[in-house]
């Protein structure tokens, strides 16, 4: 057998000890942590854990409350994006909600 051989198989025989003794430590950090926040009560944001980002589109918003009224369809509008037909190119004020 040659000597690159014989290296790889220790390198892979240290590699499976070192896993074993990260999993037989880890445990006992997992339980340690978990010990002191108990004692101290404290949550993800005091160990400053943001909340994990939600994937794709944002939540909507609330829609916003209607700022013009159609007197004669009860239609209304917000005031914001393109204007409905029946208040385009014509006075605001004369639709506006009190």
């Amino acid at each position: 057998m040659s000597q690159y051989s014989e290296l790889k198989a220790q390198i892979a025989k240290l590699q499976a000890q070192a896993e074993d003794a990260r999993r037989t430590e880890l445990a006992d950090v997992i339980n340690t942590i978990r010990a002191k926040i108990a004692e101290y009560g404290l949550t993800a944001q005091d160990l400053g854990f943001a909340a994990v980002a939600r994937r794709g589109r944002p939540p909507k918003k609330a829609p916003l409350p209607p700022r013009y009224q159609d007197p004669k369809t009860g239609a209304t509008w917000s005031g914001r994006g393109k204007p409905p037909k029946w208040i385009a190119g014509k006075n605001r004020e004369r639709y506006q909600i009190a």
